[in-house]
């Protein structure tokens, strides 16, 4: 990361002087396979799994030509580029010495005219970490792939840039690649001969949205039409792609099916026809987020293409992102924020439309459900966080921009834009849409353009509104206050506001009161009335339900319109303790579920009561994506939560209930392989993982339940990680499964074990080294941290704050970010980890504001986790007075 940060300052100033024509690039990738030179390990299968080896530069040869502008002449200005070497640099024709101008991450550019043309030959490298051109060798099969991953600024690994979302143009690629390799990129494929692969201009984009896919891949194609107002006929070819290796797994049909029925449902709404002609989709290995949108060519994690059986909820969530990127097309791609201050500008959006599309437009109905329970519980924690920010944030440069990808930005952007339409209505809502895109069509905006659209399409004062949403960052609680008549009859409901003290801002609400009973002692509980109102300060009448009769459930933001934590009256409590499982409408029961769930994490609820609700009513959840997230918070109630005294009674319960529900779940159902999995991830007895060791030697069977090999996996790593599964018997499951997908299994396994040998292997293989992928980086740091081994992994706790400076310098950032994240001794969940915290915040407040804020995130989930743990103690000790 040394100099290779980029202020906002410098961006805009570099904006306002330079506008961009054009950009040829040309790759030369034939390096990636074969023998490498100057020393450098070939390319081998067991290259495959860990990168090249530690401090190789295997790379390819880049040459780059941009044809600028200048608002002034003779002024002097930098281009981008990160690369081991560049062989030559010409500014108008004249040679420049690489050794004066570039500096490993900028080029100095003197003496600049009023148009110019700027020739970079550069050798770039090959990636390990997934960001730039990352080069992955299959372990299966040999053959080697190759991706980019830019976002928000690794084009300049690439090719050289000027690095920044609001100097777009557009680009023609030209990819020499090896014999027998196919290459895609944004535009159309123009030509191959010779291997030398050429494509057509795109329309003008930002940097970070260029894209180039290249090997072997096994390809798909499909086509989409629509017929146009003027009667012409939109024609999308459409692709897919992934490994040669997973070619067996990959359902392509469905792929296509969502994609289809997502450009149907953005043309119906958006009235802007799929502006970049094609639409590939590549599933490609070692990817370090879910998915990224650039136009013509976007790209995803292979996990996305299922070894096994999977349930309903993972095909649902890849639908969703699936959606979610097609949204970007419009918004992010077509129209894109300036500078990332506006990030949220495209992926409050994205994740907001993918949600709407996937509850309109596919099988996957009850998204909204999905969304309530999983996309906002990520927003609530961010949000909850010292570093917590408004929607629209303050990015100072691009170290801010690569940890501003969070909850907030997504998951509490789209809860906003959903509040949004509840207050505008969706028509004017879409139509500020419509307007946006054809106003700002291949352009760059700013919060106000948004604004500005709305207000003329809705009539309404955006400012307010925008102040309280988009500016203040906090999330508000919403308690329902009610008084009752002599017969029983509401007198009176109000909804008080609250709002944390660090961040006080009470804002406006547009919100559904439901009232729910049950008629019968059998029946379920439905509702039986419900109003809308404008909540407004600290307290607001809902004078519609006056009258109304007594309620067992009064639900704030029921349907769930705003973004808020839902708290609940003493008889509304006490009726979900007794009776959650009777609520019959499934979004009503996953907002009682996260509500529940957010009294547990705010030290409100003791963990014990909230693992004892999961244990009474899980098993009679219908919606599998909301059971899986109540395994999720059971499991993290009982790590972070519950105090350390009762956690061995607790999770023998876990286990217990979990055994119960897998025996009783309907065979083959995706249920009974929650299930299944839940009870690997709990087993605490003897007896348990005997029964794992059972179904792994095939001489124990459930009826209905396939031990596919991805399960296999999953019933591995606790008998690992409880030393009930050795090197030789992790070896043997490997030689079963020897694919990527195999290997990142076998390395958390054996980084599991509960040995001081290896906690001491696993830290010096992430900490010491930077032989290991950004996959294996991962693995390794999900094995070495277990909640039963915090005795053994106790010396880390010092050793971790004596290496983050130097690992976050020495490493990219991503993996400086998987490091410091995933290393923080949140397992010594004691007072002294927080002063120890404390101390380092203290002598090191020049870090950079990045790492800090990393750790200080780190913090506040430690004092979270203590502050809830005394919480739970204190329950045990009134229930055994």
């Amino acid at each position: 990361m040394p100099g290779e940060n980029l202020s906002r300052d410098e961006a805009h100033e570099r904006a306002e002087l330079l506008s961009v024509d054009r950009y040829e690039v040309a790759l030369d990738l034939r390096s990636a396979v074969g023998e490498a030179p100057d020393g450098v390990p070939g390319a081998t299968p067991e290259d495959g799994a860990g990168g090249d080896g530690a401090g190789a530069a295997r790379t390819f040869r880049s040459v780059t030509t941009i044809h600028f502008r200048s608002a002034r002449p003779n002024i002097a200005m930098f281009a981008d580029l990160v690369a081991p070497s560049v062989t030559s640099v010409t500014l108008n024709g004249r040679a420049l010495d690489p050794s004066v101008v570039f500096d490993g991450s900028r080029i100095a550019l003197f003496g600049l005219a009023a148009e110019n043309v700027l020739v970079v030959d550069a050798q770039c490298a090959y990636s390990r970490t997934g960001e730039g051109m990352h080069r992955f060798v299959d372990p299966e099969d040999g053959e080697v792939y190759l991706y980019t991953q830019y976002e928000p600024a690794d084009a300049r690994r690439v090719f050289t840039t000027f690095e920044q979302p609001d100097l777009k143009a557009p680009f023609s690629f030209e990819v020499t690649a090896p014999e027998g390799w196919t290459v895609w990129s944004n535009g159309e494929a123009t030509g191959s001969a010779g291997g030398v692969w050429t494509f057509a201009e795109t329309k003008p984009i930002s940097t970070y949205i260029t894209a180039v896919v290249a090997g072997p891949y096994h390809h798909v194609t499909d086509v989409y039409r629509r017929a146009l107002p003027d009667g012409s006929t939109l024609e999308i070819p459409l692709g897919a792609l992934c490994r040669k290796g997973l070619a067996r797994h990959f359902d392509a049909d469905d792929i296509f099916l969502v994609t289809k029925q997502g450009l149907d449902f953005f043309h119906d709404n958006f009235d802007y026809p799929y502006p970049f002609g094609k639409y590939d989709q590549a599933f490609v290995p070692e990817y370090n987020i879910g998915a990224m949108e650039n136009p013509g060519c976007v790209t995803f994690r292979e996990d996305y293409v299922f070894r096994g059986k999977v349930t309903r909820a993972s095909y649902e969530r890849r639908a969703n992102v699936i959606l979610h990127e097609m949204a970007h097309m419009w918004f992010g791609d077509l129209v894109t924020m300036r500078w990332w201050d506006d990030l949220w500008l495209k992926e409050s959006f994205a994740d907001f439309m993918g949600a709407l599309s996937l509850a309109e437009a596919t099988r996957f109905t009850n998204a909204w459900v999905t969304f309530a329970n999983n996309r906002k519980s990520w927003a609530y924690r961010a949000d909850q966080l010292p570093s917590t920010h408004p929607i629209t944030a303050d990015i100072r440069d691009l170290e801010d921009a690569k940890l501003n990808f969070d909850g907030i930005t997504y998951a509490k952007g789209a809860s906003v834009l959903k509040q949004l339409v509840a207050y505008v209505g969706r028509e004017a809502f879409l139509e500020g849409a419509r307007r946006y895109f054809k106003r700002h069509a291949y352009g760059n905006t700013r919060l106000g353009d948004l604004l500005s659209v709305l207000e003329e399409t809705s009539g309404r004062d955006m400012t307010s509104w925008s102040h309280s949403w988009l500016e203040t960052a906090g999330v508000n609680s919403l308690t329902p206050a009610v008084t009752y008549d002599s017969a029983g009859r509401v007198t009176e409901l109000a909804v008080l506001q609250e709002a944390a003290a660090s961040h006080p801002e009470l804002r406006p609400h547009r919100v559904a009161v439901g009232l729910y009973r049950r008629e019968s002692v059998d029946a379920e509980l439905v509702r039986y009335a419900r109003a809308e109102v404008d909540v407004e300060g600290p307290r607001t009448v809902v004078a519609e339900l006056a009258g109304a009769e007594r309620p067992d459930l009064i639900l704030v933001n029921d349907d769930d319109l705003t973004y808020c934590k839902i708290r609940f009256d003493e008889g509304s409590l006490e009726t979900l303790r007794e009776h959650l499982d009777e609520l019959s409408d499934p979004l009503a029961r996953a907002l009682c579920w996260s509500a529940l769930w957010n009294l547990t994490r705010d030290g409100l609820m003791p963990a014990r009561d909230f693992i004892g609700l999961v244990l009474r009513f899980a098993g009679r959840e219908s919606d599998i994506g909301v059971l899986q997230m109540l395994h999720a918070w059971a499991q993290g109630a009982l790590i972070h939560y519950a105090a350390p005294e009762w956690r061995e009674e607790g999770a023998g319960a876990l286990a217990e209930g979990a055994l119960r529900e897998l025996r009783q779940a309907e065979p083959g159902s995706q249920h009974q392989l929650t299930w299944a999995r839940f009870f690997a991830s709990a087993a605490a007895s003897d007896a348990d993982f005997q029964l794992l060791q059972s179904l792994l030697g095939n001489t124990a069977k459930i009826d209905g339940l396939d031990v596919d090999q991805e399960l296999r996996w999953s019933l591995l790593r606790p008998l690992a990680a409880h030393g009930l599964a050795d090197e030789s018997v992790i070896a043997a499951e490997l030689a079963r499964d020897d694919t990527a997908s195999g290997r990142r299994h076998q390395v958390r396994c054996l980084a599991a074990r509960p040995s001081a040998e290896v906690k001491a292997t696993a830290w010096a293989d992430v900490v010491d080294s930077d032989a290991l992928s950004n996959a294996l980086v991962e693995a390794t740091i999900a094995g070495f941290a277990q909640p039963g081994q915090r005795r053994l992994t106790a010396p880390y706790a010092a050793k971790y704050f004596e290496v983050i400076e130097r690992v976050w310098a020495e490493r990219s950032i991503q993996i400086g970010m998987d490091v410091v994240r995933g290393l923080y001794p949140s397992l010594q969940d004691s007072q002294a980890t927080v002063r120890q915290t404390d101390a380092w915040l203290s002598a090191h407040e020049d870090a950079p504001p990045a790492l800090r804020r990393l750790v200080l995130e780190a913090r506040d989930d430690l004092a979270r986790a203590l502050a809830a743990q005394a919480c739970d103690a204190a329950s045990g000790r009134a229930s055994s007075d």
